[in-house]
């Protein structure tokens, strides 16, 4: 008898099917409706997983894996059900090419299995250092550097400041500023051990939210009434006799970074004290690289994977390095960086530039041309991209985006991902298979199936489409959008492919 999947529940897909793809039938949508009907027949919507084992929500709550507050990633539950479903054995080895806060690394780790990552943004290594370590702290080192935290004081007269950048000016009070500084050098010291120290980082950065002016919100930072930021827009619109903002933040009174630092230190020490006690890791190896998986996964050898966990960058116009500002800036990237960084991303903001020379570039160089003239060839004979390229260019003559940015990020973004789906499957083994969570998205009353397309474009490739599991929960559209095109519902998937 067959056994059934982790996922399986009686199909609803019919429920999930896009009906229209193009708002008021305004442009070409034939190629996406035989890639719905053709795909359809795979997708399920199933209980076994939801908006929260998809996102960070249930890592708040989840020892370790709550280190560093990273609202763009998946979380452990999802990671031990794909696993599972994947039936990867201790000693195989899995790889994240978005590592994020390195939940995937994190779970292979706890069961035996060997992991590779890469991620471009610096505080991935921090994180992943930091978790990776939890049976190697010492206890007693961790409680005596509380209690000296406890009782050290920033002299009245210390003067220096932490570093910001343009998009950071003015994000926190004053003495905060001063604070964020002191506890940074007053860690930059041989007392304590390398693993400590970089703990102390750790909660250092997941204490710059709490302690600043902002919160994170979607592709912005938002801004507390009080801040310089705010004070001085609320001058100058009256000033200038424009009416007040009406939607602002009021974070209340803010924490110092001290009672913050106690507060993540008192966590994680909490943290490990349980997991010291109760776990073991087998020996296994966890290779994290600093940098774009772009330009990293083509160096290394062929058929090293046994699966693929991931959750790349959505086709969103969320920009890291805008919602991360404050980190990155704490971590010196200065203004120069942050653009140089920016660019590096995968193609996903409306700010993003065409990379196809520096990756045409990089494959000669590596003496994969051949390969570089191949994967080129499918996207470039792909029929589902040409049409949504099409829809995208007439919506914007036709005043329908209102950013032409976002012609250039569509086309890079699956143009980029196609490499990276290429690269997956020469590095993959014979069965296994590859799972990547992302979201599908709506611009200019044009729908782009980013689980279905993705999911022709590794077909394409060589990957067998096994499943592709759909939220019951749906996204929505933005508020302009529904005014202007009416609603329509959004999958949020998760694709399953299969080396066969």
């Amino acid at each position: 008898m067959e056994q059934l999947s982790l996922f399986d529940m009686p199909s609803v897909a019919d429920k999930w099917q896009v009906q229209n793809f193009s708002a008021d039938n305004f442009g070409e949508q034939s190629a996406r409706m035989r890639l719905e009907k053709k795909l359809i027949d795979i997708t399920e919507v199933s209980d076994k997983f939801n908006r929260q084992n998809v996102s960070y929500q249930l890592s708040k709550n989840d020892s370790l894996h709550r280190w560093l507050k990273y609202k763009e990633g998946f979380s452990a539950d999802l990671v031990k059900k794909l696993l599972k479903e994947f039936d990867i054995k201790q000693g195989d080895t899995v790889l994240d090419p978005f590592v994020g806060s390195g939940t995937t690394s994190l779970v292979c780790k706890m069961q035996g299995i060997n992991s590779i990552g890469f991620d471009i943004l610096p505080m991935s290594e921090i994180s992943i250092k930091a978790k990776q370590s939890v049976l190697d702290y010492d206890l007693a080192e961790i409680k005596r550097l509380i209690l000296e935290i406890e009782n050290l004081s920033m002299p009245e007269n210390y003067n220096n400041r932490t570093p910001y950048i343009t998009i950071t000016d003015g994000a926190y009070p004053e003495n905060t500023e001063k604070e964020i500084a002191f506890f940074t050098e007053w860690n930059d010291n041989d007392k304590y051990s390398e693993i400590t120290r970089n703990l102390v980082t750790l909660c250092i950065l997941n204490s710059l939210e709490k302690v600043s002016y902002t919160a994170k919100d979607g592709q912005f930072l938002r801004w507390d009434y009080r801040s310089k930021k705010m004070l001085e827009s609320a001058e100058y619109r009256k000033r200038n006799g424009k009416t007040p903002l009406v939607i602002r933040l009021d974070k209340g009174n803010l924490p110092t970074l001290k009672q913050s630092l106690l507060d993540e230190l008192n966590s994680v020490y909490s943290d490990i004290s349980t997991i010291q006690k109760n776990a073991t890791f087998g020996k296994t190896d966890l290779n994290f690289i600093e940098g774009n998986a772009l330009y990293e996964l083509p160096k290394l050898e062929s058929e090293l994977l046994n699966g693929v966990i991931t959750s790349p960058p959505y086709c969103n116009r969320y920009d890291y390095t805008r919602t991360y500002a404050l980190e990155l800036a704490y971590l010196g990237i200065t203004d120069e960086k942050i653009k140089k960084l920016r660019q590096e991303l995968l193609s996903c903001t409306v700010e993003n530039k065409p990379k196809i020379d520096y990756i045409k570039e990089h494959y000669i160089a590596l003496g994969k041309e051949k390969d570089f003239n191949k994967i080129m060839k499918i996207v470039e004979n792909n029929k589902t991209l040409a049409e949504i390229n099409n829809s995208l260019n007439e919506r914007s003559k036709n005043g329908d985006i209102n950013n032409k940015g976002v012609l250039r990020m569509v086309n890079g973004y699956f143009l980029e991902l196609t490499f990276i789906y290429a690269e997956l499957y020469r590095l993959c083994k014979k069965g296994a298979k590859v799972a990547f969570v992302n979201d599908n998205v709506r611009y200019g009353g044009e729908v782009i199936s980013v689980d279905f397309i993705s999911t022709e474009l590794a077909e394409q490739i060589g990957f067998k489409p096994v499943k592709v599991y759909s939220l019951k929960q749906q996204k929505g559209n933005s508020s302009q959008q529904m005014a202007k095109f009416g609603r329509v519902p959004l999958r949020k998937s998760i694709t399953v492919w299969n080396k066969c």
